[in-house]
């Protein structure tokens, strides 16, 4: 069968990448004398590749992950040694297939977003896991415009297809009523069925600011912390460098 005729079918049959390299492979058959199965695996190969390639791009695109905040920048030396214990079992992803959350605290400029939007990135790369990241505030204003529009179900539904969201800075701004119901009902949707990534800098004693009233406090840390890692960020800010010691250059 000719190359084009191939190239075609491929295409048909929504195989870019083998009718892209077909030609190519054909020709190293006959030359290096590969038996059909070779020539098959070798496009089959190849094909499965550009797509996990291409999934990885169209995830880390999805999750609007801070392009500057990976895990190269990451100062892992600087983490605290808890979190640094924790950091390969984290990657391995088998919490987030478990729909477990995890919850990071320290006051502001301890690196809390940065941990997570690395973590996030390494597990879309190596596990091809889906993933979103959004300013707490955002969504919830998200959230609100939707419910206002009735259309809240269908942006939790869109929200579902990502096993774990990065919700940021829970509890830099203080959210009315309104705010706080949407926010709980995001909570109780993904209860035991997606992971929830949440960086804050209020201890779980000061979330009545959050929520308004105790029992609902006491539902949305109930539903967070039933499976959850917890981890927190202390030391110093690395937002202000430390100012040198006398004597020092």
């Amino acid at each position: 069968m000719a190359a084009d005729t191939l190239e075609m079918l491929f295409r048909e049959f929504c195989l870019p990448t083998m009718a892209a390299r077909c030609a190519e492979m054909l020709q190293s058959a006959e030359t290096q004398n590969w038996g059909y199965r070779k020539l098959l695996v070798q496009l089959c190969e190849a094909e499965a590749a550009d797509r996990r390639e291409r999934k990885r791009e169209r995830l880390l695109r999805d999750s609007r992950l801070p392009s500057g905040k990976t895990l190269g920048t990451l100062e892992e030396g600087q983490l605290p040694a808890k979190v640094r214990r924790q950091w390969p079992t984290l990657l391995e992803g088998g919490f987030v297939e478990r729909a477990e959350n995890l919850l990071v605290f320290g006051l502001p400029g301890r690196g809390k977003t940065h941990f997570l939007c690395a973590l996030g990135r390494e597990l879309i790369w190596r596990h091809g896991c889906p993933i979103y990241f959004t300013p707490t505030f955002k969504l919830v204003q998200q959230l609100l415009t939707a419910k206002k529009d009735l259309r809240l179900d269908a942006v939790l539904k869109k929200l579902d297809r990502f096993e774990a969201v990065i919700l940021d800075d829970l509890g830099y701004v203080q959210q009315s009523r309104e705010e706080m119901e949407v926010l709980f009902t995001f909570l109780a949707e993904r209860y035991e069925r997606r992971s929830v990534w949440i960086s804050s800098n209020l201890v779980f004693s000061k979330w009545d600011q959050i929520f308004k009233d105790p029992m609902t406090t006491m539902a949305a840390v109930d539903r967070l912390v039933h499976h959850a890692i917890i981890l927190e960020f202390d030391g110093e800010t690395r937002r202000v460098p430390r100012p040198k010691d006398k004597g020092e250059g």
